[in-house]
């Protein structure tokens, strides 16, 4: 009986001794679980501080021009009903071309009040200059914005195009082509040689390419996408928007 007794006993402590365990490994493994738990909140509020603070580097000293539509991102010309969006950088050839044989179009189609085209200067082709001449000119294009006189400016970039690779327009030719459209004033010079909207289109361009454009020009007609740019393919994307 005794003998049965004894083996009881170390029965009873194996299982006590097992529950014992038991709750030290559940001990273990919860304060484990809270510590990963912590680990992941801290990471990921540095990761949000580092992530915030590129953010704020990018767009710091940001000044959005006043004028400026779809929320802050480009400027409209005309009042029609059909909107269409161009998303163009001011070194790319191929926007060049565009304007080329879709700039008179657009002229008719703003002047028979059909279209509102909202221009969205973009700088993709910084690589391709030794000066970020997309940026500069793209922010010179918001300062001639903001001096009225956007459209007339927009016109003669592109008429005065720079050679994809080259160093670009210099600031000084800039404000000389701001002033052949009528932008003889401080403001617009100051803007220019002082970068004041560089940030802007900093911000545009990340705009656009959350929106999906990785490529210019992209032309949008009704919000969808034109895959004819000819003069011709864009009348007939126009009409067809506004039936």
């Amino acid at each position: 009986m005794s003998g049965k007794n004894n083996r009881d006993r170390a029965k009873a402590k194996r299982v006590v001794q097992e529950q014992l365990a038991k709750e030290r490994r559940r001990r273990i493994t919860l304060w484990t679980s809270l510590g990963v738990v912590a680990l992941l909140i801290i990471v990921g509020l540095v990761g949000w501080g580092v992530a915030a603070g590129q953010e704020s580097d990018k767009t710091a000293g940001l000044t959005t021009p006043s004028v400026a539509v779809d929320d802050g991102t480009a400027f409209a010309v005309g009042t029609g009903p059909v909107k269409v969006d161009i998303y163009e950088d001011f070194m790319c050839p191929v926007c060049g071309e565009f304007e080329t044989g879709a700039a008179t179009t657009i002229d008719q189609l703003v002047a028979a009040n059909k279209v509102t085209v909202q221009y969205h200067p973009i700088a993709i082709l910084d690589r391709a200059s030794s000066t970020e001449y997309s940026t500069r000119s793209a922010a010179a294009s918001a300062a001639a914005a903001q001096g009225g006189k956007f459209a007339e400016y927009h016109r003669v970039l592109f008429a005065n195009q720079p050679a994809e690779g080259s160093a670009g327009l210099d600031n000084a030719k800039l404000i000389e082509l701001g002033k052949s459209v009528g932008l003889t004033d401080a403001a617009f010079s100051d803007a220019v040689n002082g970068g004041t909207y560089k940030a802007w289109a900093t911000k545009v361009t990340d705009t656009a390419a959350s929106r999906g454009v990785n490529s210019t020009p992209t032309v949008l007609v009704g919000g969808k996408a034109l895959e004819d740019r000819s003069a011709q393919g864009l009348t007939a994307a126009v009409e067809a928007a506004g039936a």
